[in-house]
């Protein structure tokens, strides 16, 4: 007897949920526009917005907005969402709103991967507008191949993923072609793999600082993804019987480097060429001819040796007064802008505005510049684009939509006059929410 009355108890308290659940289900249906499927193009009576819009595949996002009318606090709010390519919307989170009517929803770090649209309803048939959120996804890219081991006659192999998967589509591999930073050209395109991994191989045919990175083109389900650029230092296959080398393949502005070799008679490699005069030549990178820097001889060992301090990159030569006269290859050192950032505060609330501002030297005005920050698996992307001002300044405002602590820093891409750098990485603790009476006023 006592088996069969907890078996009743247990039935009616199953009933109890689903009949709760049917009344929820029944009111957010009852609050959502009249024709089946629509997404509402105005509010009524309730108003969204969300920062940032625009994001990078696993930012978090902060929905926020406001209900209007006589009896507006301590309503229950629902958020709705349609994935890209979804054929209707769904609950998918719940609320309340605050004394004057505000609400907020926390979508976290990782969630939110793809193009989506959101609305929220409240009570009395109230209901906000649509809201389409715009996604890019993360490229990551990386090479193997040294800067200092990277010849013309090297074959170099690029990799990485697109998150989230895209398996078996198109990844461009792109160079800065634009001395300002904001031209890129295709040189080479490959396809992710099963699980989204991609590999692009390329040849350089001269020497020289390469800026590269990768794009994935837009699809239904997201934006272009462009990852952070790296440089690739190319070197001129080496003359065996004159030799040059650089100490470095890059030197920071202000730096100096030491340009050196050995000086062999013409078609050895073994017999050195002793107390010969030889000239060392530069020409910059971004034109003009070469120009003879300072002139010296070749030791007891035929070795010599330059000191040389560049303020853009530049390619050098050495020539022999030898008989026949020689010449080595061309040397490419480049000279790395320096960058440097601060925040305006090392602590921000979820919603609430945070200013990156800094320099570049030396100074490259309108050049291009992004803004990049780091998620949980280490990888770099960026979140803003930029451009230096006359004074080769910058400053970026961001906005983050989620608790957490985070890094972000700025990049500033190569060209022929110098080769791009980024800043120190810049922590960022984000705690709390802004206040949404704070925020840029939601529609």
């Amino acid at each position: 007897m006592h088996h069969r009355h907890m078996h009743h108890h247990h039935r009616t308290t199953l009933i109890g949920v689903g009949l709760l659940f049917l009344l929820i289900l029944m009111a957010v249906l009852m609050a959502l526009p009249s024709r089946a499927g629509a997404a509402p193009l105005r509010n009524r009576g309730l108003t969204i917005a969300a920062t940032p819009n625009r994001i990078t595949a696993g930012q978090g996002v902060l929905i926020y907005g406001r209900l209007y009318g006589p009896h507006r606090a301590d309503r229950r709010i629902t958020l709705l969402h349609r994935l890209a390519g979804a054929p209707r919307f769904t609950p998918i989170s719940v609320t309340r709103t605050d004394a004057a009517g505000f609400y907020e929803f926390v979508r976290a770090d990782g969630v939110v991967n793809t193009n989506r649209s959101w609305f929220v309803v409240g009570p009395y048939r109230t209901h906000s507008r649509t809201l389409h959120e715009h996604v890019a996804s993360v490229v990551t890219f990386a090479t193997a191949a040294s800067s200092a081991s990277v010849s013309t006659a090297q074959t170099v192999t690029f990799y990485g993923t697109v998150t989230p998967l895209h398996p078996h589509q198109r990844v461009l591999l792109q160079e800065q072609n634009a001395a300002s930073g904001n031209g890129w050209r295709t040189v080479a395109a490959g396809l992710t793999g099963a699980y989204s991994h991609y590999a692009i191989a390329h040849r350089f045919r001269s020497p020289g600082s390469y800026t590269l990175r990768a794009l994935f083109p837009n699809d239904p389900r997201n934006l272009p993804g462009q990852s952070a650029s790296l440089t690739v230092t190319v070197q001129q296959q080496q003359n065996p019987s004159f030799t040059i080398a650089g100490s470095a393949a890059t030197i920071a502005d202000g730096q100096s480097a030491t340009i050196s070799g050995t000086l062999y008679p013409s078609g050895s490699t073994t017999t050195t060429a002793p107390n010969v005069p030889v000239t060392l030549y530069a020409r910059p990178l971004h034109g003009g001819g070469a120009q003879a820097l300072a002139s010296t001889t070749t030791n007891a060992t035929g070795a010599y040796s330059f000191t040389v301090m560049p303020i853009h990159n530049t390619v050098y030569h050495v020539v022999a007064g030898s008989k026949p006269a020689a010449r080595t290859a061309n040397l490419f050192i480049g000279v790395q802008d320096v960058v440097s950032a601060s925040l305006s505060s090392p602590t921000v609330t979820v919603g609430a505005s945070v200013q990156v501002t800094g320099t570049v030297t030396p100074g490259h005005p309108g050049h291009w510049l992004y803004l990049q920050q780091q998620n949980a698996a280490g990888q770099w992307f960026d979140i803003a684009v930029g451009r230096l001002s006359r004074a080769s300044t910058f400053a970026f405002s961001l906005r983050e939509g989620q608790p957490g602590a985070l890094a972000l820093r700025v990049q500033i891409g190569g060209g022929p006059w110098n080769v791009g750098a980024v800043s120190a990485s810049l922590p960022l603790t984000v705690s709390g929410l802004a206040p949404v009476s704070s925020l840029p006023a939601a529609s």
